[in-house]
């Protein structure tokens, strides 16, 4: 009996240092680093022509990826890519089946209770992508349907735009981006809610930018950062040493444009992030 008690503590002490293994020490193991993306949030994360995973954050998760693997000074590394959803992400986090959340997510105080954020990433704002020939202000949707993807902080804005402005608008809840530009082009819905550049991407790749018209307005701020497990310091101590230098050197550069094109240029509130959040060694 004291030796059954013996080896039963010994797989017990064995597993929860098993558990409460932080995720460099698993990386350095494993030599494999897991992100989470999702396949429908472009520019940020999607899935290409030939269903890789694709997008700025994508791309800016393989070069913090490609700087641990510095760090660690790992020989033998890759990337293993875990599709997530606007509903499962935070616990796919949480449960360590990811180490990286990589996709349009906004930090906020509320979301900072489940998981970790890793620096800045981008910073975006809530808008609204219109028909040419229908209303050309949020203002003028008194009485219409207002497209919004379910599960993310835009469909609050939404909610506290329509409040703040006083008009009655009938909500429809989209699966995807995809699918919100279905319904304003096939005239389901009369306007469809999110980031601007999300709403820029799909207006560009549409086949019928001349059919729509993207408002100037935008009704939130959306500073997006990485999501990571909550309480690793190590790990994110890892990631914004990696973003900084990504940032500090420039690197950064060959992300945004190999996302939004050769002649696109970062605001000049993304440039402040990115000078602000190239903190020094």
């Amino acid at each position: 009996m004291l030796r059954a008690a013996i080896i039963a503590t010994v797989l017990l002490v064995s597993s929860t240092w098993s558990a409460g293994a932080d995720t460099l020490d698993r990386i350095r193991d494993t030599g494999v680093i897991k992100i989470g993306y999702r396949s429908d949030a472009p520019p940020f994360s999607y899935k290409s022509s030939v269903s890789e995973p694709a997008g700025y954050t994508v791309a800016l998760c393989r070069a913090v990826a490609g700087q641990i693997k510095d760090q660690l000074k790992l020989e033998k590394f890759s990337i293993e890519y875990v599709a997530v959803g606007a509903e499962d992400r935070f616990k796919a986090v949480q449960d360590g089946k990811i180490d990286l959340l990589c996709g349009a997510t906004t930090a906020t105080l509320a979301r900072r209770e489940l998981v970790d954020f890793s620096l800045p990433t981008f910073v975006d704002g809530a808008s609204v992508l219109l028909r040419a020939t229908g209303p050309q202000t949020f203002g003028d949707l008194e009485g219409r349907k207002v497209g919004v993807r379910a599960g993310t902080t835009t469909e609050e804005a939404l909610a506290h735009t329509v409040k703040e402005l006083k008009i009655l608008v009938e909500t429809v809840a989209v699966k995807d981006h995809t699918d919100g530009l279905a319904k304003l082009l096939d005239d389901e819905i009369s306007a469809y809610f999110a980031d601007r550049a999300i709403l820029f991407f799909l207006m560009a790749g549409s086949g019928a930018p001349e059919k729509l018209f993207l408002s100037e307005q935008q009704f939130t701020y959306e500073p997006y950062a990485l999501a990571l497990q909550k309480g690793d310091d190590d790990f994110r101590l890892a990631v914004d040493r990696a973003l900084s230098r990504i940032y500090r050197s420039g690197a950064i550069a060959t992300v945004f444009t190999s996302t939004f094109g050769a002649g696109a240029e970062p605001t000049g509130e993304l440039r402040a992030l990115y000078r602000i959040s190239g903190l020094p060694e």
